[in-house]
C-alpha cells in the first residue's frame, strides 16, 4: 500500500528556510520506495517557492497564497494546513521543531485525531518499522518511538538530518483556494523581529553564546564580531536575558531555543542545566570563562580558562588571518 507523506515548508523572507530541506530528507527516511512525497507552502505570493521543492523527487506541491497568510497566524494556517490535508490525505506529516512548527503541530494532530512525535532528532527502518529517536530528560537520554496507528505528526529539530539533495523530478503543482474560517480571534497588523544577525540562530552551523559573564549589553560586542567572522549567530544564556543584556529571542536552554550547531562557543555561561539542555548536542563544544570549576567544562570539548573580554578579542583575530 502506497503511503503519502506530506511536508510542511517553511519560509521567511520569501525564502526556503533550511529545516525544510531536513524535512523533504526525513519523509524520504520515514517512507518506503514506493511511496510519495507531498508538500504544503502557505502564505503569501510565494509561487517562486514551488520551483526549487518540485525537484526534489516530491510528486506534489500544494500551494495556498493569500494575503491572510502573510504573516503566520495560528488559527489561520491551522486551517490552511486543514484543507491541505484534505486534499493529500497524508498517511504522515513533518514540520520542523521550530516556533512556528511546535506551535501548528499540536493544533493539526488534535485536528485530525493524530499521535504526535516532538523533536525528532533521527529516524531509522528497524525491522519494517519506522522509529524515531528524541532526547528527554534535558538531553541525558534518548528515546525510540513508534507510530500504532496513521495519521501521524512529527516535527523534526533543525540540523540533525541532512539535507535533502535535489533530482531530476518535476512535481505536479496544485493551488488551493484558502477558505477563511468563519471567525479568526486573532489578527496580525504588525510583526517586530528581533534577531542575533543575517543568520538564523536555531539553523546556524556555529554559535557564539554569552552568559552573565558578559556584564553588560555591551559585553555582546566582542561576541557578534566573532559570530560574523565565523558565519556564524549570536545566543545567550537565560541569565544574561533576564539581566536585560539582550533580548529574549536569543536564549538558548530548556525554555528557550534549542539548537545543534556544530560548533557552540559558550563565553561566560556557568553551565546550568535549564541552558545545557538546549545545547548539548552540538558537535564540538568550547567554553570560555574565568572559573575553572564552572560546570560547563564538564561537557565542554575545549576549555579555556581565561577572561571572554581578552580571549574572544584573540580569537576573532586569529580567525580573521586563518580565514584571509
Amino acid at each position: 500500500m502506497v503511503k503519502i507523506i506530506l511536508v510542511v515548508a517553511e519560509h521567511r523572507d520569501g525564502a526556503l528556510r533550511q529545516v525544510t530541506y531536513e524535512a523533504i530528507q526525513a519523509a524520504t527516511l520515514s517512507s518506503a520506495e514506493n511511496d510519495q512525497l507531498h508538500v504544503a507552502v502557505i502564505g503569501h505570493q510565494l509561487e517562486s517557492l514551488t520551483e526549487p521543492l518540485s525537484s526534489i523527487d516530491a510528486e506534489k506541491v500544494y500551494l495556498i497564497d493569500h494575503p491572510d497568510l502573510q504573516q503566520y497566524n495560528p488559527e489561520a494556517y491551522a486551517a490552511a494546513l486543514k484543507q491541505v490535508i484534505d486534499a493529500s490525505n497524508p498517511d504522515g506529516i513533518i514540520l520542523g521543531h521550530t516556533a512556528i512548527g511546535r506551535d501548528l503541530a499540536p493544533m493539526i494532530s488534535a485536528k485530525i485525531d493524530a499521535g504526535q512525535i516532538s523533536d525528532v532528532t533521527n529516524i531509522e527502518n528497524i525491522d519494517d518499522q519506522v522509529v524515531f529517536t528524541r532526547p528527554i530528560y534535558a538531553g541525558k537520554a534518548f528515546e525510540k518511538k513508534i507510530f500504532r496507528s496513521s495519521p501521524w505528526v512529527v516535527t523534526i529539530r533543525p540540523n540533525n538530518i541532512s539535507i535533502a539533495e535535489p533530482s531530476d523530478g518535476k512535481a505536479e503543482v496544485e493551488n488551493i483556494d484558502y477558505a477563511k474560517p468563519a471567525s479568526l480571534r486573532t489578527v496580525i497588523q504588525n510583526v517586530v523581529r528581533n534577531t542575533s544577525g543575517k543568520v538564523d540562530l536555531s539553523e546556524a552551523k556555529i554559535v557564539v553564546s554569552g552568559g552573565r559573564g558578559v556584564k553588560s549589553a555591551d559585553g555582546f560586542k566582542p561576541l557578534q564580531e566573532l559570530a560574523d567572522v565565523l558565519g556564524g549567530a549570536v545566543g545567550a544564556s537565560r541569565g544574561a536575558c533576564d539581566a536585560d543584556y539582550c533580548d529574549y529571542s536569543l536564549q538558548i536552554g530548556q525554555t528557550g531555543k534549542v539548537v545543534t550547531p556544530e560548533v557552540y562557543i559558550a563565553c561566560g555561561i556557568s553551565g546550568a542545566i535549564q541552558h545545557v539542555a538546549g545545547m548539548s548536542q552540538s558537535k564540538i563544544i568550547v567554553a570560555i570563562n574565568k572559573d575553572s570549576e564552572a560546570p560547563i567544562f564538564k561537557i565542554a570539548d575545549y576549555g579555556i580558562v581565561g577572561d571572554l573580554f581578552e580571549v574572544v578579542p584573540l580569537l576573532t583575530e586569529e580567525f580573521k588571518k586563518v580565514l584571509g
